[in-house]
């Protein structure tokens, strides 16, 4: 083989290596904005939730104007895409979600949601 040849085999293999490379940290950050997305969607969830039982009267197991007594259902405490806890207040509701895909080093997915009488509010924190 001559040189010319296999100097553009050289340089094929280093194309479809950086391809490769930059395939792999796409898809790594597509996957977090998912996961990301997933946790804000369930937190909204719980969040709302939360609204149904503060509408509802103590008569029918609710809080009756208040937030007192409320917390996050067994069942969505933890789920296939994070951990949910949760501060109740009277007047608002602070559900933490905490993601199982790591973004950085050790740091997970984290999903502030403040939740009060009429309004969702969530803050990615990270």
């Amino acid at each position: 083989m001559g040189q010319q040849q296999l100097l553009l085999i050289v340089l094929g293999v280093i194309v479809v290596g950086i391809a490769i490379i930059v395939g792999i940290f796409l898809f790594r950050s597509q996957s977090i904005e998912n996961k990301r997305d997933v946790v804000v969607s369930e937190s909204l969830n719980i969040g709302s939730i939360a609204i149904q039982y503060f509408k509802k009267a103590r008569l029918y197991g609710g809080g009756q104007s208040s937030f007192t007594g409320w917390s996050i259902p067994v069942e969505l405490q933890v789920t296939s895409n994070g951990s949910y806890s949760a501060t109740v207040q009277p007047e608002e509701v602070i559900i933490i979600g905490t993601g199982n895909e790591l973004v950085s080093g050790g740091d997970s997915i984290k999903v502030k949601t403040i939740v009060t009488a009429n309004e969702i509010e969530t803050i990615v924190l990270n």
